[in-house]
């Protein structure tokens, strides 16, 4: 599975409007590449992969610890609110704050003041998961019921959004349906360190806590009789899972279903123990994400389709088919 990844990387950086050969690529990042190369390898095309790997690797391993502590096969960022959330941050600091506007030189859209839209998409997010984590703390709500509370916000989320839409100018609308479609040329090399940190620290707490998810699979009651503190790991892996995919969605956009598909696709190829779905479904969703993304950019190139709209396609079919078939319970 790596090695595809990194071969479908390689691939991916040499595929675009303009076409590098599989060794130009290879040569360029030896260092031994022509001035075009180099350009277009390290200033456009590379930092767009390495987002689009950390990406995916974010956004399925916060799905997998998701879906395992809250004993939920439908459990993601995309199905707790989290996603909807910063749509809603981005909309209101584009719509109220003033935040969006149109490049009317190039006619096309523009975010005036992206650090703007970030810290609101991210702060509502999570906002979202803290409202979850209330209700479980509080009202000690079921792990199941977390699920409703997240599909609930959602809609919260999604009505407050058009809402905004429906009040805002066309300028403005246009700059928020810009920023949920999702793209991975917006985050900087700064926001790709930041995406790393905080998906790093993520996949080292899940790898640590490995052991524990796979006593979680034999009832809560079975894992703390082996002495796995349920609460404490429930609430620190939602509030970590939730970070990363805040951080995520702030810095590239709306990008649904990678967290549901990478977990249950490894399922199937590696079984249920975490030792292994953890860092397979990592490398499941970097490869989704790699995949989509050279998709959004060859199939009416030079055009770049909305990644969120590609993954999307791929999501919601398995989507139904867990719903027809019957998930076996995580």
């Amino acid at each position: 599975m790596g090695i595809l990844a990194v071969v479908v990387s390689i691939i991916a950086i040499g595929a675009g409007a303009s076409n590098l050969s599989f060794f130009s690529v290879v040569q360029t990042l030896l260092g031994h590449g022509t001035k075009q190369a180099k350009i277009i390898i390290f200033d456009i095309r590379l930092p767009r992969i390495i987002a689009a790997c950390v990406a995916g690797i974010g956004l399925a391993v916060s799905g997998c610890v998701m879906q395992s502590i809250l004993k939920n096969p439908l459990a993601s960022a995309s199905t707790l609110g989290v996603s909807q959330g910063a749509a809603f941050g981005a909309a209101f600091a584009i719509i109220v704050l003033g935040a969006g506007m149109t490049d009317q030189a190039a006619d096309s859209v523009a975010i005036a003041n992206p650090y703007l839209v970030t810290c609101c998409a991210f702060i509502s997010s999570m906002l979202s998961t803290f409202v979850v984590l209330g209700l479980s703390r509080f009202r000690h709500i079921t792990p199941e019921t977390m699920i409703l509370s997240g599909v609930a916000l959602s809609a919260l989320f999604s009505g407050g959004t058009t809402l905004l839409q429906y009040f805002s100018s066309d300028v403005k609308l246009a700059s928020v349906v810009f920023w949920t479609f999702g793209d991975l040329g917006r985050a900087s090399w700064k926001e790709i360190a930041v995406m790393s940190v905080v998906t790093s620290a993520l996949l080292l707490y899940a790898l640590y806590n490995r052991w524990n998810y796979n006593a979680l699979l034999s009832g809560e009651q079975s894992a703390k009789s082996l002495g796995v503190s349920v609460d404490v790991l429930r609430m620190v892996g939602m509030v970590l899972c939730s970070l990363a995919a805040a951080t995520i969605v702030s810095f590239v956009g709306i990008i649904n279903f990678i967290g549901l598909i990478a977990p249950h696709l490894m399922r199937r190829l590696v079984g249920s123990d975490y030792r292994f779905l953890l860092p397979t479904s990592a490398l499941c969703g970097a490869l989704l994400m790699l995949l989509s993304d050279t998709a959004a950019r060859m199939i009416i190139s030079p055009i770049i389709l909305p990644i969120g709209a590609i993954t999307s396609f791929l999501g919601a079919p398995l989507f139904l088919y867990l719903l027809v078939k019957g998930a076996d319970r995580c």
